[in-house]
C-alpha cells in the first residue's frame, strides 16, 4: 500500500523513514520546495530531523502526492488551513490526522476538524505515546489508528517490526485522549519546575486524567480508550520525559520563564479552547493551565487555588 505524508516535520519525517525503511513506496510532502529538492539529492532527512539517510523507496516532494493511505502531520491548529489550501487535491481521500489538539477557534478536536472542513471525508486519526526520535532510530513504539470501520489492511500498512499499531473505531475516545494529555503535561511540568516535587505531579496526572476521562466520555469516546495507548499511554510519556515539549514548557512556565513563541507547544491552545467549553469545577486542572497560560495566575497561586478547593470523594 503506498503512503503519503503529508507535513515535514520532525514526526512526519520520522514515520517517512520508518516505513519506508521496507520498501514500501512513501512520499513526504515538504511544503518548502527548496529543503526537498535538498533532500532528494543528499538522500538526507532535513533541518527538523537531520542527520538522517533516507530508504530507496523514500521520495520528497513539494507537490501534492498521490497514494493509497494518506498521513497528516501538520500542527493541531493548522490542520483546517492546510485543508482549505489543499481542498481540491484532498477531498476525496482516506485521511489520517497525526495531530494532538483542540481547535482554538471551534473547540474541535482533529479528525472534526478535517470532517468540518471537507464534509463526507473518511477520517481517522494516528496517535499514541510517541516520539520522533524514537520512532526513527527505530525503538520499539505502540501506536493506535482510531478510523470507523477500520481495516486490518490500514493497521497492517503502518506497522512494522519496532512499530506495532492498534486499530480502534472510537475516533472521538482517541482524538480527545491525545490532545488533552498536552494540557495535563503542562500542569505536571508546572509542578516540577515550580519545585513541587514528584507527588504533586503524579496527583496531577492521576486527577487530570480523570479530567480527560469526563470529558471524553461526554464527547462521545469510550473510557477504555482513554485507558489505553492514546489516552493513558500518552499521558505517561508526555507529562514525565523531558523530551515533551508541554512538559518542557510547563517546567519553564513553573521556573517564571516566557515560553518559546517558536515551538509548537499544542497544550496551550488546547486549554485555552476547554477552559471556554467546560467549567472549572468540572476542569480544575485545565482551568488552572489556562490560567497560567494567559498569564492571569501564577503557578503557585494555580496550586494554592486547587489545594483550596472543598474536599470531595474520588
Amino acid at each position: 500500500m503506498s503512503i503519503a505524508i503529508l507535513g515535514g516535520g520532525a514526526f512526519g519525517t520520522a514515520l517517512a523513514l520508518t516505513l519506508s525503511a521496507d520498501g514500501t513506496p512513501v512520499t513526504l510532502w515538504i511544503r518548502d520546495a527548496e529543503e526537498a529538492g535538498a533532500m532528494t539529492a543528499s538522500r538526507r532527512t532535513g533541518r527538523r530531523l537531520p542527520g538522517l539517510d533516507l530508504p530507496p523507496s523514500l521520495a520528497v516532494t513539494s507537490d501534492m502526492p498521490d497514494a493509497e493511505l494518506t498521513l497528516l502531520t501538520v500542527p493541531a491548529q493548522t490542520v483546517r488551513a492546510f485543508l482549505e489550501r489543499h481542498a481540491h487535491t484532498l477531498a476525496s481521500r482516506s485521511l489520517v490526522t497525526c495531530a494532538k489538539g483542540i481547535e482554538r477557534r471551534t473547540g474541535l478536536g482533529p479528525v472534526s476538524v478535517v470532517t468540518d472542513t471537507l464534509p463526507g471525508t473518511r477520517a481517522g486519526i494516528l496517535t499514541g505515546p510517541s516520539f520522533a526520535v524514537d520512532i526513527a532510530r527505530g525503538l520499539p513504539t505502540a501506536l493506535v489508528l482510531a478510523m470507523p470501520d477500520v481495516t486490518e489492511d490500514e493497521q497492517a500498512a503502518l506497522s512494522r517490526p519496532a512499530l506495532r499499531v492498534y486499530r480502534t473505531d472510537d475516533v472521538a475516545g482517541a482524538e480527545l485522549g491525545g490532545a488533552l494529555k498536552n494540557v495535563i503535561a503542562l500542569a505536571a511540568g508546572m509542578a516540577i519546575g515550580a519545585g513541587l516535587g514528584d507527588s504533586a505531579r503524579a496527583a496531577l496526572i492521576a486527577r487530570g486524567f480523570a479530567e480527560m476521562t469526563r470529558f471524553t466520555v461526554r464527547g462521545g469516546g469510550r473510557p477504555e480508550t482513554l485507558a489505553g495507548l492514546s489516552g493513558l499511554g500518552d499521558l505517561v510519556l508526555t507529562a514525565t520525559s523531558d523530551k515533551s515539549r508541554n512538559f518542557a514548557a510547563g517546567c519553564a512556565l513553573g521556573r517564571g520563564e516566557t515560553l518559546d513563541s517558536s515551538v509548537t507547544v499544542e497544550g496551550v491552545a488546547t486549554a485555552q479552547a476547554l477552559a471556554e467549553t467546560s467549567t472549572p469545577d468540572d476542569m480544575p486542572i485545565t482551568h488552572a493551565v489556562a490560567a497560567v497560560t494567559r498569564g492571569d495566575m501564577g503557578v503557585i497561586d494555580a496550586t494554592d487555588a486547587l489545594l483550596a478547593r472543598p474536599m470531595r470523594k474520588e
